[in-house]
């Protein structure tokens, strides 16, 4: 298994804008065969981070969801259109985790 952990830097100003997004993306990274452990938006301290973190079974299969949500997939289109119309994210990063189970 591979966990994916975005950190984004967003506006604050357009929280909302920001959780459209995520609300859009959750369903997407599930039907590519994922599972999509939620967005944390802001609450206290910094205004302007967020946070995803997402699973699959292995980055081969990662890969292809890569591959396949970035194809031509209109739903997720529609997801990057909608975070680059409205700017809600300014930069990510993406880390590459694995769990450790006892």
């Amino acid at each position: 298994m591979i966990t994916i952990h975005l950190r984004y830097v967003i506006d604050p100003y357009k929280l909302a804008d920001f959780e459209e997004y995520g609300r859009m993306w959750i369903p997407l990274v599930e039907r590519f065969g994922g599972t999509h452990h939620g967005y944390f938006l802001p609450s206290e301290g910094a205004n302007n981070v967020a946070y995803a973190l997402f699973s699959f079974p292995s980055l081969a299969e990662y890969e292809r969801y890569r591959a396949e949500s970035t194809a031509d997939d209109p739903d997720c289109s529609r997801a990057w259109e909608h975070a680059e119309r409205t700017r809600c994210i300014v930069s990510y990063e993406r880390t590459f985790l694995r769990p450790v189970f006892s």
